[in-house]
């Protein structure tokens, strides 16, 4: 959920100033988002979480900031393809067969100034977030143990026979004087009773079970029953590029390619249904494997066939010379591909937080100057150095009854002894920072090194000879801590400046050791800096949201770092260049006021109601708290098996005790009665100290303050002009922001409801709202479908609602609004209208009479999560709530007032059309996407409906026109509501009734369905090639090749209906069963259900989605593996609904002087499946993969929620219950025919398919000659050299 909902679960605090509505114009003029139909390229922003918030393994469902697509890292096959992505800190700091995971955060306040969210098409993300869930339960605190005054024993001891063991040393006395800073009485029996609760452990978790072989290999098991018949296998090898020597920089990485996919077990286990993958971090690779617990036709168990693939993976690679020059060309196009602007400044921001120490020199992608140099001795002996079973942890997770047979398996197969050899690295007697990022979704707690299930470690002969190494404490490497009293003086501001760099952002980084959270005083820490982080957020956001905010947003992220091996705050503030000086005032105003409020009330109660965390606050944000965690507990045998993988991998390493959700909450019941609010000021004022008292001699030091400008900056009526600024300016800013005089905040009134039982009464008695009958019998008010509990209904006022109860997710639930329209209903006088109203309703939050702080604080207390947007084809309005304490009630009365007594405000029309400007101009700072708007544009004929608003476009908008443009949508008789959660009947009906019958009726869907067709470019034209080229420091090179197809539904952009001209065709005299077993197949399959798929609604989405899983493989396969021209290539299909249009796109990263070669490559495969015939081994695993993924999210809410999406909606016309329940019986019976069908109705020819290639360097266009300005219309793109003729606008982003 949004974090502004202050929603409890086991990821780190984010809290933001954002309203309950996260819009989603889906992108941010301050971010860099993904294009539409390139859904795979890495494209964010600046972001603190870059570094302090790496686990070990990014959960599966960790949060985001940004809704933007994040690259996959394709060093395995297609169908070895992750259903998680990572973003982009990830790449300095991981680097992986594929991007699998995204990065958990820590404590993050972040501030931006509006309130709804916005999920539109047009990312504005930089202020949105991913749907999340936020935990009390799992982030460490940076004091142990505050009310203490002695040094607490530590709970893990440090050794050999754990050799990924954190260390929680503290640098001497800081313990002591981070205690005896807080005055209490201590010679009181409570204040004994106290301490002797706090000092207790927490309860570890009772399904947990540990052990470790005779050769030192550890290994921990927890069964879990979601997926079913499935589990996670993780081989955990404790070694990455800390590990390299000056000449092995990136040798690790190259091992881990290398070893995974040289592997031919691995390869054997893709036909069962199994999914791989692997990556490498700082100082851990990690080879896992998802599999089924048995085969399909016969009943074995592929659990130690799944261990003998690590085993040879992890243990036993064979390093062939072919299989490392593979490898080695493939790694050094990641390199060129991850070399984005975004992954620049992550580096620069990680440089310099760890200047004094290794970690600013190791990234694990390595040099390209050492990787083209090493041959396979090299490879092996580095991976005979470090990879050997004591150095190691298996990880086993899921559907596993019999721990005693998993037990032996385990023995089995990686029962050799290594111990031998094996040197274990003792720790220095120095501080070093304990690893900490244990934070992963929906999980909550840490890990305990003494579980009962634990089996005693062995002792290591070390009297051998000494070859292996390993490390007690991971990383090793020593951190500058900033620590009060240590009188130095404050590091100068580092200055990064860069061309391709659009906005100004600042970091102010403070390093700290991290603590683990083993007892109840560490989670009462935990807790209190949550409230107080919370309550800071919204100081923020409800004090600045005038017109023109100084900050584009402001974010304080609080977390700790498992890979740097410390607790990192961060301070980040973004601003438009020219607002640079007064953005940092106001933020170290804002900090300085909450932090000396904060330590004043610590003294004086008076000062406390006046400045610091109120009494209603603290209430406020436990009571949330208490809240999600209470539905949590409700969920833990709902839990994915990834999941809890996750966060027992993270906890493990770093001694965490691990809970499951019950004990959990109970634990954080038990310490919450022990809060007050002056120690929940006084911890949070010690968060803030290293910024509100900068500068003085007692105050801890910054470990970085960095600086990321960019050279030139755009000045309306000047154009682009020089960016200056200098350290002493950045330091005088921050210091006269301090001196600002701190004013008192006031109280919110919270409203406990939107709309009182009185006001609706009144309105159900004039409205008269009724059900009416739903379909063709006009006696039916109610279509219930048995088999898949789907429910439709339909009002009187025209709503028609779908609704499935579901137990999956106890005690939660989804809804979701979709009114046909969206930017296709955009007139070519108000282009842009539409986007641009979604995000001016969501800058303002107002509903009715209650303001945007009221109607945030309302969602807080109701754990409700809405997001806005808009897409090409309609407008959604979708919210997360929990069923308990009348949050169904809750999320429906905000629908209500949304769609009755929404506000439009001039302020929030004028921030909203300043951040697409700014977006704008910031797109030919970005290769990708200026490469692919001039495709866009080439193939859709410049309509500017698929693409960015241009300025001339935006500035020709009113406040009414945009308004006029979304509420002409909003009409009942166009809106469909669906809902999917753990209700009941009566209630869900009652709400329908109460909130959606008392909705108005209005007339208007067909004025609001209706729009100007779209039509591709007619050929033959001169723009089916192009070229892109962008002046930059480094060489890189990207392209885009796409062409038209149908929608999903077989309507094609000139009318045919595909579905109608195929469902009468006859087998091809040249299509016939390759294999005497597929001869079998076809005559065991009745004849009648051989011809049924083709008259389905589904038919054609069914095939094609086969058919992109093929031309996928085939990619990999041939442009990536065999020739080695390229490290990313996807191929990804964009059908639209109810546009009768849809296109696909290759996209493909490469180098200069590869990728035409890459093009040519990609064409070739497109056009290639007549001349090389589809195998059944093909379409069979492709439908595996695809079946296997449609299982495994029939357990979610939200995947049900678009399952049953336009079931009514009368611009969907074929959509019906059928799609839902025939779709696993159409994957089923779907043949090579089939896909050849869909196949044909790709446009693949050279008149149909446009191609642009995008290249930068630093003569990249050099070539080029003649001015440009000739091709721009008004309000065109300047910076990017074009080749070809075209307007210039982004093309449309996908979420």
């Amino acid at each position: 959920m949004e974090a502004s909902s202050i929603i409890c679960a086991s990821v780190p605090l984010q809290v933001k100033s954002k309203s309950p509505f996260t819009s989603s114009s889906s992108r941010n003029p301050n971010s860099v988002p993904s294009n539409r139909f390139i859904p795979t390229k890495n494209n964010k922003t600046v972001t603190l979480r870059c570094f302090h918030s790496h686990g070990r393994r990014a959960a599966a469902a960790s949060p985001r900031y940004f809704t933007t697509k994040t690259a996959w890292d394709r060093c395995t096959s297609p169908s070895d393809k992750p259903l998680i992505q990572r973003p982009l800190l990830d790449q300095c700091t991981r680097f992986s067969c594929f991007h699998h995971g995204r990065r958990k955060r820590g404590l993050i306040c972040k501030s931006t100034p509006r309130v709804f969210s916005d999920k539109s098409r047009f990312h504005l993300s930089k202020h949105g977030v991913d749907n999340i869930f936020v935990s009390s339960l799992v982030v460490v605190s940076w004091m142990d143990n505050l009310l203490e005054k002695q040094v607490r024993v530590r709970c893990a001891a440090v050794g050999p026979d754990e050799p990924h063991a954190a260390s929680t040393a503290w640098p001497e006395g800081v313990l002591e004087q981070q205690s005896s800073d807080y005055m209490v009485d201590t010679e009181s029996s409570e204040w004994r009773e106290l301490q002797g609760f706090l000092g207790s452990e927490l309860p570890s978790h009772p399904k947990l079970y540990r052990g470790q072989l005779e050769n030192g290999l550890r290994y921990l098991i927890l069964p879990n029953k979601v997926p079913q018949n499935r589990f996670e296998a993780h081989m955990e090898v404790h070694a990455g590029s800390i590990d390299e020597e000056d000449d092995e920089q990136g040798i690790a990485h190259m091992i881990e390619h290398v070893a995974f996919l040289g592997s031919k077990k691995r390869e054997k286990l893709l036909r069962t249904g199994a999914r791989s993958n692997a990556y490498t971090d700082f100082h851990h690779t990690v080879f896992h494997i998802h599999s089924p617990t048995c085969t399909q036709d016969v009943d074995d168990d592929l659990l130690p066939v799944v261990l003998d693939a690590l085993n040879e993976i992890a243990f036993f690679p064979k390093f062939l010379a072919s299989r490392v020059e593979k490898e080695r060309r493939a790694i050094l196009s990641e390199l060129q591909m991850m070399n984005t602007i975004e992954y620049r400044v992550d580096c620069q921001l990680l440089q310099h937080l760890h200047s004094e120490n290794k970690l600013s020199r190791r990234f694990p992608i390595g040099l390209e100057e050492q990787i083209k140099k090493w041959d396979a001795d090299k490879i092996r002996k580095f991976h005979e150095r470090w990879y050997f079973p004591a150095n190691a942890t298996l990880y086993i997770v899921g559907d596993i009854d019999n721990i005693a047979k998993t037990v032996h398996h385990i023995e089995a197969v990686f029962g050799q002894k290594h111990v031998d050899n094996e040197t274990p690295v003792a720790p220095k007697p120095s501080a070093f920072g304990a690893m900490a990022n244990f934070l992963v979704p929906k999980f909550t707690g840490g890990i305990s090194v003494d579980s009962s299930h634990d089996r005693s470690p062995l002792p290591v002969d070390q009297s051998k000879v000494l070859k292996k190494e390993r490390h007690a404490v991971r990383p090793p490497v020593e951190h500058n801590w900033s620590l009060p009293g240590r009188n130095e003086d404050p590091k100068s501001p580092q200055i990064f400046q860069h061309e391709l760099l659009q906005n100004f952002s600042i970091n102010m980084f403070c390093k700290i050791p991290v603590n683990k959270v083993q007892t109840y005083g560490d989670l009462r820490n935990v807790l209190m800096k949550r409230i107080f982080l919370s309550a800071l957020h919204f100081r923020i956001n409800s004090r600045y949201k005038s017109s023109s905010p100084p900050f584009t947003s402001i974010e304080l992220d609080h977390s700790d770092s498992g890979r740097e091996g410390c607790t990192v705050t961060t301070l980040t503030v973004s601003a438009e260049p020219k607002s640079w000086q007064s953005a940092i005032k106001v933020a170290a105003q804002e900090v300085c006021t909450f932090r000396q409020s904060s330590i004043v009330s610590s003294i004086k109660v008076r000062r406390l109601k006046e400045f610091g965390v109120t009494k209603g606050e603290l209430a406020r944000y436990l009571d949330a708290l208490l809240k999600d965690s209470e539905q949590l507990s409700a969920m833990s045998d709902n839990i994915s098996s990834v999941d809890n993988l996750d966060f027992v991998m993270e906890s493990d390493a770093l001694g965490h005790r691990v809970m499951d959700h019950k004990q959990s909450h109970e634990s954080l019941i038990a310490v919450a009665g022990t809060i007050t609010l002056e120690e929940v000021n006084f911890v949070g004022a010690q968060v803030l100290e290293y910024i509100s008292d900068f500068g003085k001699a007692s105050a801890p030091v910054p470990a970085a303050i960095v600086a990321c400008v960019p050279k030139k900056v755009h000045v309306d009526g000047a154009g682009e002009i020089e960016f200056k600024i200098s350290p002493s300016e950045i330091t005088d800013a921050i210091e006269e922001g301090l001196k600002e005089p701190i004013e008192p905040e006031a109280e919110f009134e919270v409203p406990k409801e939107l709309i009182t039982s009185t006001e609706l009464h009144d309105l159900k008695l004039q409205l008269n709202p009724s059900f009416v009958p739903v379909g063709l019998d006009l006696n039916d008010t109610k279509l219930h479908d048995r088999e898949t509990g789907i429910t439709q209904r339909r009002l009187s006022n025209g709503i028609s609602i779908n609704y499935k109860i579901s137990k999956s997710e106890t005690c939660g639930g989804v809804m979701r609004l979709i009114v046909g329209g969206g930017r296709a209903a955009e007139t070519p006088e108000a282009r842009g209208a539409v986007v641009l109203g979604v995000r001016t309703l969501s800058e303002g939050g107002r509903v009715g009479n209650f303001s945007r702080e009221q109607v945030e604080l309302f969602c807080v207390n109701h754990l409700i999560n809405c997001s806005l947007e808009s897409t090409e084809e309609f407008l959604c309005m979708e919210f997360r709530f929990t069923t308990r304490d009348n949050g169904m009630r809750a999320a429906f009365q905000l629908l209500h007032m949304v769609l009755e007594h929404s506000v439009w405000l001039d302020d929030a029309f004028d921030r909203a059309r300043q951040l697409y400007l700014s977006y704008y101009r910031s797109i030919p700072k970005s290769l990708e996407r200026s490469t692919a708007h001039k495709l866009m544009i080439a193939m859709l004929d410049g309509d500017e409906r698929f693409v960015e608003p241009t300025p001339y476009s935006l500035e020709n908008l009113t406040l009414q026109s945009v308004r006029d443009a979304v509420m002409n949508q909003f009409v009942s008789d166009n809106m469909e509501v669906s809902l999917v959660g753990d209700f009941s009947e009566e209630d869900i009906e009652s709400c329908v009734m109460d909130y959606l019958g008392t909705v108005r009726a209005t007339r208007g869907a067909a004025r609001a369905l209706s729009y100007t067709p779209i039509l591709f470019r007619p050929s033959p034209n001169e723009l089916h090639f192009q070229q892109v080229f962008l002046k930059d420091t480094d060489e890189r090179a990207c392209a885009y090749i796409a062409g038209p197809a149908p929608n999903r539904w077989g309507f094609t952009v000139d009318g045919t209906d595909l579905l109608e001209s195929i469902s009468n065709m006859s087998v091809k005299n040249d299509v016939q069963p390759e294999t005497e077993g597929q001869l079998v197949k076809a005559e065991n399959i009745n004849t009648d259900m051989q011809r049924r798929p083709r008259n389905h609604p589904l038919y054609f989405a069914i095939a094609v989605g086969l058919l992109a899983e093929i031309i996928n493989s085939r990619l990999f396969t041939e442009v990536r593996d065999s020739q080695g021209l390229t490290y990313d290539v996807s191929f990804e299909l964009n059908l639209f609904d109810r546009l009768n249009l849809g296109w696909y796109v290759i996209s493909v990263t490469s180098t200069p002087s590869k990728v035409h070669r890459a093009v040519d490559a990609c064409k070739s495969v497109l056009r290639g499946l007549h001349s090389k015939r589809i195998a059944e081994h093909e379409l069979d695993r492709a439908k595996r993969t695809l079946l296997m993924k449609h299982e495994a999210e029939t357990k979610s809410n939200a995947y049900w929620l678009g399952l049953i999406a336009h079931l009514q909606a009368t611009s969907v016309h074929r959509k019906d219950i059928s799609c839902i329940k025939d779709m696993t019986m159409l994957y089923g019976v779907a043949s090579i025919e089939d896909v050849y069908l869909a196949y044909e109705q790709l446009k693949i020819d050279d008149q149909s398919l446009y191609c642009c290639i995008g290249v930068a360097g630093a003569q990249a266009g050099d070539e080029v000659t003649g001015s440009t300005q000739d091709e721009e219309y008004v309000g065109g793109l300047p910076g990017v050299i074009p080749v070809g003729r075209g307007s210039h606008t982004m093309t449309m982003p996908t979420t």
